[in-house]
C-alpha cells in the first residue's frame, strides 16, 4: 500500500507543478499579447471537450465558452497541438487573405500523411495560385457550364427514378453520396458509371474514413486502412493518367479540353518551367479533388433535405418558385440554363442558409511563419492557428437566432459574395474554385426533387464531428407527385 500512496502523491506533485507551470506561462503570454486561454491537460489538452461537443446538438458550445472567459481569440491545445483559436470573422478574413505569406497550411498529422506533401490542402505559393486559377477558369468557362448542366440533371433524374423502385425507405445520406460522386469523377476524369468508378468509390469510401484518427499506421489501424485505400486509388489514377497522356501526344496535344485530368495535363507539357505540374502531383491532387463529391456537396443536400423536412413553409415557398420555373420552361420548350438554376432567389437563399448551418468546412488549419499582430493581438512565429468559421456563422452578433433554420433572413443580409461573416467555402487565396458548381449541383437537385416528388423524412440528428453528417443517415420514403 505504501508504493501505492507513494504513486498517488507524485501524480498529484506532478499535477500541481503543471498546472502551477501552466498559470505562470498564461501569465507571461497575456503580458506580452499572446491570446488568453488554457491547454487543458497534459499530453491531451482539450480534444476531449473539443470532440464531445461536436456529438452534441450545440457544435460551437466548445468555442461558446471559451470566448465567454476569454474573448473571441484564445489559446488552447488541441489533437496533439498548441493551437491559438480564432472566433472573429475578421480576424479570420486577415489569416485567410494571407498578405505577406504570413501564414501556410498545417493541418493534423493525419490528414498531412493521407494526402502527403503534394497535396493541394496544403501546397503554398505561386504552384497553388497557379492550380488554383487553372481548376477556377475551367470551371467558369461557358462550355463547361453548358455541358455540366446537362449532365448534373441526368444524373438526378435518372438516381430519383431509381429511388422511387426500391420499396421503402432509403438512406439518403449514402444514396446521394453516388450520385455526386459520379458527377465529380466525370468532371475530374471523364470516368462515367461502371466497375471503374465502383471501384474507385470504394476506396475512396475508405481512403476518408482515415482523415481524422490517430496518428497509428499499425496494421489493422484506421490510419493504415486508409493508406492502403490510397494506394490503391494511385494505381487506377496513375493508369488513367497514363492511358489520356497518349492519347494527348498522340493528337499533337490539338483538341478540346473536357475534364480537369486534360487541362492539368496540358498545363504539365508548357515549357515554362515555373508552371510546371508533375504528373505525380496530378495524380494525388485528382485524389484529393473527389472530397467535394463524397463529403461536401452530398452533405449540403441532405441536410438541405432535413431542414425542409422540417420547414413546411419553407418548401411551399421553394416549391412555388420552381414549380413557375417549370411553367415557363414547359411553355417554352426551352433547355434549362446554368443562369435558370442559379438566378432563383429563394433557392439560392435556402441554400446558404443551408451552408451556413451545415458548416461543412468548419475551420482552416495555418501556422504562422513569422511573428503576426491581428487587433491587438500578437500570434507568435510557429504557431497553429485554427480559424473556425462555425463560431462566426453560430454567432447571435452576425445572425439572429442563429440555430433557427430561416432562409428569409438572406432576403436581409443581401449577397453572399465578399460577406466575411459567411464562409462555408473558405475564401481568400484559397476560397474553394469549385463553389460555383456546387451551388448549381444543389440547385439543380432540389428544382427536380421538389417538382417532382414528395417525401417523408424519419427523425434523425445531425454529428458534427469528426465531419458533419446525420446519425441514422436520413431514412427517406419518396413519392412521385402529379405535375400541374
Amino acid at each position: 500500500m505504501e508504493w501505492w500512496a507513494l504513486l498517488m502523491g507524485s501524480a498529484a506533485v506532478l499535477c500541481w507543478l503543471w498546472f502551477r507551470r501552466e498559470k505562470i506561462m498564461a501569465e507571461r503570454l497575456q503580458r506580452s499579447g499572446i491570446p488568453r486561454g488554457s491547454t487543458g491537460w497534459p499530453f491531451i489538452g482539450e480534444t476531449l471537450d473539443f470532440i464531445a461537443c461536436g456529438w452534441s446538438t450545440t457544435p460551437v458550445s466548445f468555442m461558446d465558452k471559451r470566448k465567454a472567459q476569454y474573448g473571441k481569440v484564445f489559446k488552447s491545445h488541441i489533437l496533439g497541438t498548441p493551437i491559438i483559436v480564432s472566433t472573429d470573422s475578421e480576424i479570420n478574413k486577415v489569416i485567410l487573405q494571407n498578405h505577406g505569406n504570413s501564414f501556410v497550411p498545417a493541418y493534423p498529422k493525419t490528414i498531412r500523411e493521407l494526402l502527403g506533401e503534394n497535396s493541394i490542402l496544403q501546397m503554398n505559393g505561386n504552384l497553388q495560385k497557379r492550380i488554383h486559377a487553372l481548376i477556377g477558369g475551367f470551371l467558369r468557362s461557358p462550355q463547361f457550364k453548358s455541358q455540366i448542366v446537362k449532365d448534373v440533371e441526368y444524373s438526378a433524374k435518372l438516381t430519383m427514378a431509381c429511388w422511387i423502385e426500391k420499396a421503402g425507405s432509403i438512406l439518403f445520406q449514402e444514396e446521394i453520396k453516388k450520385m455526386t460522386f459520379e458527377i465529380l469523377v466525370k468532371v475530374l476524369m471523364s470516368v462515367g458509371p461502371g466497375k471503374e468508378l465502383e471501384i474507385l468509390r470504394r476506396d475512396f469510401e475508405e481512403f476518408i474514413k482515415g482523415l481524422i484518427c490517430l496518428p497509428i499506421k499499425l496494421p489493422g489501424t484506421r490510419l493504415y486502412k486508409s493508406l492502403k485505400a490510397k494506394e490503391r486509388l494511385l494505381k487506377v489514377v496513375e493508369r488513367i493518367v497514363e492511358e489520356r497522356n497518349f492519347l494527348i501526344e498522340k493528337s499533337d496535344g490539338n483538341g478540346s479540353i473536357k475534364d480537369i485530368l486534360d487541362l492539368l495535363l496540358r498545363d504539365m507539357d508548357e515549357p515554362n518551367e515555373r508552371r510546371h505540374i508533375s504528373s505525380n502531383l496530378i495524380c494525388g491532387n485528382i485524389i484529393e479533388m473527389m472530397i467535394p463529391g463524397e463529403e461536401t456537396v452530398p452533405t449540403a443536400m441532405t441536410l438541405a433535405v432535413k431542414f425542409l423536412s422540417d420547414s413546411p413553409q419553407v418548401l411551399k415557398q421553394l416549391k412555388e418558385e420552381n414549380m413557375e420555373l417549370r411553367r415557363q420552361k414547359t411553355n417554352s420548350k426551352e433547355e434549362y440554363s446554368w443562369m435558370d438554376y442559379m438566378s432563383l432567389p429563394f433557392t439560392q437563399n435556402v441554400i446558404s442558409e443551408t451552408l451556413r448551418l451545415a458548416n461543412i468546412i468548419n475551420a482552416v488549419w495555418r501556422k504562422t511563419m513569422k511573428d503576426v499582430e491581428i487587433k491587438g493581438y500578437l500570434i507568435p512565429q510557429g504557431w497553429c492557428v485554427l480559424a473556425s468559421f462555425t463560431s462566426v456563422h453560430m454567432d447571435e452578433e452576425n445572425y439572429e437566432n442563429p440555430y433557427d433554420f430561416n432562409p428569409w433572413r438572406w432576403e436581409k443580409i443581401g449577397p453572399v459574395v465578399n460577406n466575411s461573416n459567411f464562409t462555408p467555402f473558405g475564401g481568400g487565396q484559397r476560397l474553394c474554385p469549385g463553389l460555383e458548381l456546387s451551388r448549381l449541383e444543389i440547385s439543380v437537385f432540389l428544382h427536380h426533387l421538389i417538382t417532382t416528388y414528395s417525401w417523408t423524412a424519419e427523425k434523425d440528428d445531425i454529428i458534427y464531428f469528426p465531419t458533419v453528417k446525420m446519425k441514422r443517415k436520413l431514412p427517406v420514403r419518396f413519392t412521385p407527385v402529379t405535375a400541374t
